[in-house]
């Protein structure tokens, strides 16, 4: 599990860098708001620690950017000012819980504990689901069928299914291209890669007949199956 902690104290974003490592989660410091938006864009993380007075960009600011860019990665502010003031304007911005300073470490692996075990549990909810409404289109992985409404079936090959079952699972959130390789491919090597580039590309016409669904290619990592319920 990867865990991006921006913390502007040196001393505790040390203590909480080493204790997450030590309990066996692959951490990353950074020291300020603008270097954890840097590092978030550049990795694959699934839990965010964001202190809230930090210099450059605090993080409240560095949250919502996150939420543009993913909306359902777990957020947990770091806050040392007082807890309604924070938990309100920390909610506002998309965090699911914050814990404030000075708190235990042992009390901190409990929130995120907690928080995982939900997650995991929405996530195994989702990959159960096997009947998808896209736009205009139903889209059932089970048969490997893509239907419009009032149109005709579309059958989908494997690679195919697969990979749109994955953008289903995360509508309007990226899709992390080495995760859909290694997951459908087995790895990500170049020829896979310019291989799954295929697929996408069929995927896209099969969707052209509604002008409310894209597929975008998000830049350094992934794509994302949009729809804009405002175009349906």
């Amino acid at each position: 599990m990867k865990i991006l902690a921006v913390e502007d104290d040196q001393n505790l974003g040390t203590i909480l860098n080493e204790y997450l490592q030590a309990k066996g989660f692959e951490s990353t410091l950074c020291k300020n708001g603008q270097e954890g938006f840097d590092a978030f864009k550049k990795g694959d993380f699934d839990l965010c620690l964001l202190d809230v007075m930090m210099p450059i960009k605090d993080g409240f600011t560095l949250a919502r950017e996150i939420r543009q860019m993913d909306q359902t990665i777990p957020i947990i502010f770091l806050t040392a000012k007082s807890m309604k003031d924070d938990a309100i304007e920390g909610f506002k911005a998309g965090a699911d819980d914050y814990i404030t300073k000075p708190f235990s470490m042992e009390e901190l692996l409990m929130r995120i504990k907690a928080i995982m075990r939900r997650v995991n549990t929405d996530e195994k909810a989702k990959e159960d689901k096997h009947v998808f409404k896209i736009g205009e289109y139903t889209f059932d992985c089970k048969t490997q069928v893509l239907v419009r409404e009032g149109g005709e079936k579309q059958k989908l090959t494997s690679k195919e299914n697969d990979l749109l079952h994955l953008l289903a699972l995360k509508i309007n959130d990226v899709l992390d291209r080495t995760y859909a390789l290694k997951t459908i491919w087995g790895d990500d090597s170049y020829f896979n890669s310019r291989s799954m580039d295929v697929y996408i590309t069929k995927l896209r016409k099969y969707f052209k007949e509604d002008a409310g669904i894209e597929i975008v290619n998000v830049h350094g990592r992934g794509f994302k199956l949009l729809v804009h319920a405002d175009l349906q």
